[in-house]
């Protein structure tokens, strides 16, 4: 069995590992010079305990078997795994409601010893933090996902595959009975391709002729970090009570395990689809992306909020007002520019942002169509998934 993947995130190496370790002849295919270039290499490194999705849904499933399988994981290579917790805090009486909600929905998904807190025993937890309230998931973890993605492409070459990288995929086609996929100049040859191309999603299924129902829309979200002393002022997670009609979670505050705290990210339509900053302009891909109706009925609808999003990523005050709300001892100087990453967000044609994981099967062409957060957190468990579900030919 020869079986390609297009992508070398966590999620593709996972996948790899997942195939090679079940006898496929695995190759990993990547435009980029090195593995987690993109999504993987720029977030925070939160392994989510699955508190937010809704129960029964892949996200629910794969994210909470995806924390136990990464938790081992990590412990038998050595990789740091810090269970440093998460307040979900509401900053006023409204927010209860939909505190009370979350804390269902997470006992409901079975993340455990989760708890309800007043705005007393939040600050056990957090002394610096303030709010009405909080639910406390103890066992929310954080990790260095890059040194894991780096570790997956070890344990696929130790099995026999190969990553290959600086080997972008410029065609692909469906012939007796394999797949044709020409990349870096060599035209390889597969019994099943997997794409798992983030970003690239849409260019990828369009070469494999099935651009389906849904585009990828890229969200850039920037960070601010915490200078100094001001880092003692967290402890572990922060997170607000978020808005049910997004995938997004709002400004947070994040202890990495580098030690660093992230006050981040908001969530602002990328001019490119690998669109880092403002500069990061793409012509092209901008015809793409304002192309589909999706996008254009998306922002119909939800205009004020991305003008809110907007006003946040030009004037760090916002940053800081969003973070005030639960650790108002923080000052503007406390507050500093740092590097931020692009979520390749999939929205349908009615502009619906699709919020569970998607994955669609095309003949001998699997493409994972919406992988978001908390895709890091559940890669192995998406990984086992695809290679359980998905009908794989016997080689030719």
């Amino acid at each position: 069995m020869r079986i390609g993947i297009v992508g070398a995130g966590i999620l593709g190496l996972a996948v790899a590992r997942e195939m090679s370790r079940a006898g496929a002849e695995v190759t990993v295919l990547d435009k980029e010079d090195r593995v987690a270039a993109h999504q993987t290499g720029h977030n925070s490194g939160v392994v989510h305990a699955g508190i937010y999705y809704a129960p029964g849904s892949l996200k629910a499933t794969l994210c909470r078997d995806g924390v136990a399988m990464l938790r081992e994981y990590c412990a038998e290579h050595g990789l740091p795994y810090d269970e440093v917790g998460k307040l979900v805090v509401a900053s006023s009486r409204a927010e209860l409601p939909g505190l009370r909600r979350i804390a269902a929905r997470a006992r409901e998904n079975g993340v455990p010893r989760i708890a309800e807190l007043d705005g007393l025993g939040l600050r056990e937890i957090e002394p610096d933090a303030v709010g009405v309230g909080a639910v406390h998931s103890p066992r929310t973890a954080i990790t260095d996902f890059p040194a894991v993605a780096r570790r997956l492409a070890a344990d696929v070459a130790a099995s026999g595959g190969s990553v290959r990288l600086s080997h972008p995929v410029r065609g692909i086609r469906e012939r007796a009975g394999a797949v044709e996929v020409a990349a870096g100049g060599t035209v390889f040859r597969f019994d099943t391709l997997i794409s798992c191309a983030g970003l690239g999603t849409d260019r990828v299924a369009e070469l494999a002729g099935t651009p389906g129902e849904v585009r990828i829309v890229p969200f850039r979200g920037e960070y601010h970090r915490l200078a100094g002393s001001a880092k003692s002022l967290v402890r572990g997670l922060i997170y607000p009570v978020p808005d049910p009609r997004y995938p997004f979670l709002g400004v947070h505050l994040t202890r990495r395990i580098d030690g660093e705290v992230l006050v981040g990210p908001n969530a602002v339509l990328a001019l490119a689809f690998e669109g880092y900053t403002w500069r990061d302009v793409s012509p092209r891909d901008l015809r793409r992306i304002l192309g589909w109706p999706g996008t254009r009925r998306m922002a119909a609808a939800h205009w004020r909020t991305g003008v809110r999003e907007v006003y946040g990523s030009v004037a760090g005050s916002a940053f800081l007002s969003a973070a005030r709300r639960y650790v108002p001892a923080l000052t503007a100087a406390d507050l500093e520019r740092t590097g931020g990453g692009v979520r390749a967000q999939a929205v349908a044609r009615d502009g619906r942002l699709l919020d569970d994981f998607a994955i669609d099967v095309h003949g001998r062409i699997v493409l994972v169509r919406n992988a978001p957060s908390p895709a890091a957190t559940s890669s192995l468990a998406i990984a086992r998934h695809i290679a359980l579900t998905v009908p794989l030919p016997k080689s030719i």
